[in-house]
């Protein structure tokens, strides 16, 4: 496979663009961060109660 260059990557947002419409890909990032932050987290051996409680608080807001 090769590379990918600009025009593949904007040709890919746009189909993702479309398929998920502009509503939905926020919500999708915000999974997204908070999944990899989890995972950071538990990879450096914290404990998931800090990680609940900060996630508490965002939803809440």
């Amino acid at each position: 496979m090769g590379k990918l260059g600009w025009p593949e990557i904007l040709l890919i947002l746009a189909v993702v663009m479309l398929l998920f419409g502009g509503k939905k890909i926020p919500e999708m990032m915000r999974g997204l961060g908070k999944g990899m932050k989890e995972f950071k987290d538990a990879s450096k051996g914290e404990g998931s109660s800090s990680t609940s409680s900060e996630s508490d608080k965002i939803e809440n807001k």
